[in-house]
This record gives structure tokens, C-alpha cells and sequence, in this order.
């Protein structure tokens, strides 16, 4: 198979990537061993933190002989890169990159990533191959609503439809009245954005008693947070729209490590020669078989400038055979973290639950918030959830709520307190939608 080899760059997007999407399984498997022992030999001789690591669980990259040796190396952590920061993970000279993200930092220190100029030129491939597979063609128009700046995904979006060939608006997020003003005037075919922020936008549009369903746009490419079935059927029907999802988070890459194909919409193709995923069981770190559900672990192929070994990204998903791409796998819709689950008087609770309870109804349009408090000794989540303008009695929908809160009773198994709250009241996001706040007393 004639792939593009690590050291041999392409400048445009060329079939040596088309090959590699119709490649077997054992194509891809044999790249993936020869990509995987480079880049292991590469973390170890570039980058302290791996040296010591690989040390220290007596194993080397010449044990690497086959894929099912990757699971004798150890993982890394969030922790980990926090406590290299800025630069120790970096396995080239500061002077070979040519671009770093950083992510917000908000929880301790920014976790800092950097590529070379060959990284970037594959970041590029991948996102157009990824908006390629959402049906995006050379010469479409794209309205680019994800975040510029140190967050990779508006940069990442954005590179990726240039090599595709499409027309870029690169508009950023926020301005919400300005965003609907221009994908009126402009006409985009596609748009990149969180899922969350699109509800945004169709609130919008109907606030300016716009149909979204006469707008221009096609297809949707949404990520950076999970979402549910449910919200992709609004989402779809509101707009009259092809909606899919999106994967990447800046430690691997950035968006563009997986991507849902639009003629399936079953799963998102992880792009395996490039990124190798396994599935973990997250108390015991055992490697799960395809199909088993658990943490997502990626190692790069790749990169260069920043290698990843075995990363616990925390999201719970599962391996499973490709169908559009049948040689790369697929991973399920992500529906939680292992480290944002909410335990709820000894029951696992994930937003996206409970998003999918509200989104069942006629009332809701997306927006809510999880707020977890304490009386005495006992836990309690109360769910804000915004009314549609067309459904609110002004009063709270007392009957309705009562109903959901049921429903949840019944499905998942916990009592929670659901307030319907008026229209346009809850905070929007213009990125990642906060859906908890956990208010109970620490320790």
C-alpha cells in the first residue's frame, strides 16, 4: 500500500490517502506495526518523561514486536503532561515547531502541545479526509464556528478545508446574531461547531422568525463535547441537514482523529494510520477486546513534535468493525467520561442521560443544567431545562416535568427534581456546553 511515509510529506491532498480508507485490515494492521515501533523508539529517545517511564516498567522499544505488545508499555496520564509543562514533552528542539496549542487550564496547569511542520500537514490530511467522509467536496463553502486561538479546533477545521479545497469562514464562536447573519449571506454548505452552540444558532434563527430548513447549509460536523442520537435528530430535522459527529482532543492531535461517515452515521471511523485506539477497562487498565465497552487509549503513529504513548483520554466507548471505511475501525458514539460521571446515592449518572430524557419530549430545545447539592447526608441533582418559546405556560409546565422526572426514576433509577425554567434564561455557551455544577460541600 502506497502511503505517505513519516518522512516524506505531501503538499496537496493527493490518492495516496484515498488509498489508505479503502485499505484491508491487514493493510492497515501492517502499518500500523511499522508506524508503531518508530514511534515508540521515538518517544524514548526524545523525551525524558517516556525514557523514565519505559525504564522504570522494564520495558523498551525493541520489545515492541506486534501490536498486542503495546499493552506492556505503560500509559500516560493528564497529570502526566500537566507536570512537564511547558516543553518537556516535546520530542523535537522548540525551533522545529511551527505552531503550540494549549488547552484552557481551567482545572490546574494548561496542558501544552506542539507540532512540526509534518505535523501539521497531516492534521490537514486527517480533517480533510474527515470532512470529506461528512460530505464536504472540493469547492463548498464552510462556516467555521469552532474557537480560534490556543483551542485546536478552529485552526484544526480550518486547515482541513483549505486542503480539501472548500471555501473557509472563519468565524469563530460567539456573536450569535452575526453568525446566522452571515450563513443567510454567505450560504455555506457545511458547519463546524459544537453541538451545544448549534442550539444556540437555531434559537436565533427563530428569534429573527428565520425557517433554519431554507437556510443553505448541508451538512454539520459537530463535536468537541458528547451528544446524543436525540440531539442529532433535532438538530437534522430543524435545519433539514445531514449532522455527524467529529472526534479529536489536542493531546492526540485535535479534531480530525475520528470522524462518522454521512452515508452510515453508525460510529466514527477512527483514522488508524495515523492514531491506534484501545479500549481499556478503567479500574483495572486490561486491554477490552473490540466491542467490549471502556476507556478510550490512543498511541500516535505519526507525530513528531508531541508523541502520545497510550493516553487515557477518559471517554467510554467501543471498538468496532468499519462499514463505510472497512478497514479502519470504528468507535461508538462517546456518551461519557469515566471521570464525569455523576454518582448519585451509589447510581452512575451521565449528562447525556438525561439529555436524552429531555430531548424525548416537545418542550425542551437542548438547554439545561445539572446542579448537584447536599441536605444532610443525602445527594441531590436538580435539573434546570429550558422551555420552548411555543410550549411555556409561564409557570414552570409543573405536569411535564413531572413526567420526566419519572421517566428517569424508571430508566435510570435515581429521584431528581426537574424545573422548567422560561425561555432564552439559561447561559449560553459558545463552546463547550457546562451542563453540571456540582455544589455540595467538599470532603
Amino acid at each position: 500500500m502506497a502511503v505517505t511515509s513519516i518522512q516524506s510529506r505531501t503538499t496537496g491532498y493527493v490518492p495516496e490517502l484515498d488509498q489508505a480508507e479503502r485499505a484491508s485490515r491487514d493493510e492497515i494492521m501492517a502499518l500500523q506495526t511499522r508506524r508503531l515501533a518508530w514511534s515508540l523508539q521515538h518517544a524514548y529517545d526524545n523525551v525524558a518523561h517516556y525514557r523514565k517511564s519505559f525504564d522504570a516498567a522494564g520495558i523498551h522499544p525493541y520489545d515492541f514486536k506486534q501490536l498486542s505488545d503495546l499493552a506492556r508499555f505503560p500509559f500516560t496520564v493528564k497529570t502526566d503532561l500537566r507536570d512537564n509543562y511547558p516543553f518537556n514533552m516535546f520530542a523535537v528542539p522548540r525551533e522545529r515547531l511551527v505552531r503550540i496549542h494549549a488547552s484552557s487550564g481551567t482545572t490546574g496547569k494548561p496542558i501544552v502541545v506542539g507540532y512540526t511542520q509534518g505535523d501539521i500537514d497531516i492534521w490537514a490530511d486527517v480533517m480533510a479526509r474527515s470532512i470529506r467522509a461528512a460530505g464536504g467536496r472540493t469547492g463548498m463553502l464552510m462556516h467555521n464556528a469552532y474557537g480560534y486561538g490556543l483551542f485546536t479546533g478552529g485552526l484544526g477545521a480550518h486547515y482541513g478545508a483549505e486542503k480539501l479545497g472548500c471555501t473557509v469562514v472563519p468565524v469563530s464562536g460567539g456573536m450569535t446574531e452575526r453568525q446566522v447573519q452571515l450563513i443567510n449571506d454567505f450560504k455555506p454548505d457545511i458547519i463546524t461547531v459544537t453541538p451545544s452552540y448549534m442550539l444556540a444558532i437555531l434559537d436565533e434563527f427563530k428569534k429573527q422568525r428565520l425557517d433554519p430548513r431554507k437556510s443553505s447549509l448541508k451538512f454539520g460536523i459537530f463535536g468537541a463535547e458528547p451528544w446524543t442520537n436525540a440531539m442529532r435528530t433535532e438538530i437534522e430535522h430543524a435545519f433539514d441537514m445531514d449532522a455527524t459527529d467529529i472526534y479529536g482532543l489536542s493531546e492526540v492531535m485535535g479534531p480530525g482523529v475520528a470522524q462518522e461517515c454521512v452515508e452510515t452515521k453508525d460510529g466514527l471511523h477512527i483514522w488508524e494510520d495515523h492514531f491506534y485506539p484501545e479500549v481499556i477497562d478503567p479500574e483495572t487498565g486490561k486491554v477490552l477486546s473490540d466491542g467490549e465497552k471502556g476507556e478510550l487509549v490512543f498511541t500516535s503513529l505519526t507525530k513528531e513534535g508531541f508523541p502520545i504513548i497510550r493516553y487515557r483520554t477518559r471517554d467510554l466507548t467501543r471498538l468496532l468493525p468499519g462499514t463505510a471505511r472497512p478497514g479502519m475501525r470504528r468507535m461508538e458514539k462517546v456518551t461519557g467520561r469515566s471521570d464525569d460521571m455523576i454518582i448519585l446515592r451509589g447510581v452512575n449518572v451521565f449528562p447525556t442521560q438525561i439529555e436524552e430524557a429531555l430531548l424525548a419530549t416537545d418542550w425542551c430545545g437542548g438547554h439545561f443544567i445539572i446542579e448537584l447539592t447536599r441536605e444532610g447526608r443525602m445527594d441531590e441533582m436538580t435539573v434546570l431545562a429550558e422551555a420552548r418559546h411555543e410550549h411555556w405556560d409561564g409557570s414552570g409546565l409543573e405536569a411535564q416535568a413531572e413526567k420526566v422526572a419519572v421517566f428517569i426514576k424508571n430508566t435510570i433509577g435515581i429521584s431528581t427534581q426537574i424545573k422548567v425554567v422560561a425561555p432564552d434564561t439559561l447561559e449560553r455557551s459558545l463552546g463547550k456546553a457546562k451542563r453540571v455544577y456540582d455544589k455540595r460541600p467538599k470532603g
